[in-house]
């Protein structure tokens, strides 16, 4: 199973939040929720440069991610997601990505106070050894 799979794309585009698990240096894990863009080879995510999560990543490039939704009938749909993340030098994929953020979280350029990704961002993509999903038909 791969990230590419429709149900899997079409279960993500429906989802504003996931929850992205690091490796703390002890071993623990650490899970953020996170906003994110999906695709059909990876997933990306921007954060704060002197975060926690940000140190783990650098640290460890290994993670999982997960989605999910529970429905009025109480049926458990989700994705998860285990790879590793790569962070994103400034470019033209970069800028691309971060008009994609701006498009799917309106309210981004006001926290940012403007369009440009803010110097103390940092753009990771979750490049996935295993997909899994559950419930999505």
């Amino acid at each position: 199973m791969g990230l590419d799979e429709a149900k899997i794309q079409g279960f993500l585009a429906t989802k504003d939040v996931a929850v992205l698990a690091t490796v703390q240096a002890d071993g623990a894990p650490l899970a953020m929720p996170m906003w994110f863009l999906h695709g059909p080879a990876a997933l990306t995510m921007i954060s704060v440069e002197d975060t926690q999560k940000v140190r783990n990543l650098r640290r460890d490039s290994r993670v999982c991610v997960v989605a999910e939704a529970v429905s009025g009938g109480g049926e458990i749909r989700g994705v998860t997601v285990q790879g590793r993340a790569e962070f994103l030098p400034e470019g033209p994929e970069r800028r691309a990505l971060v008009e994609r953020f701006h498009d799917k979280y309106g309210r981004l350029e006001r926290l940012w106070s403007g369009k440009a990704m803010p110097a103390n961002r940092v753009m990771f993509r979750i490049v996935p050894s295993r997909v899994r999903s559950w419930g999505l038909g």
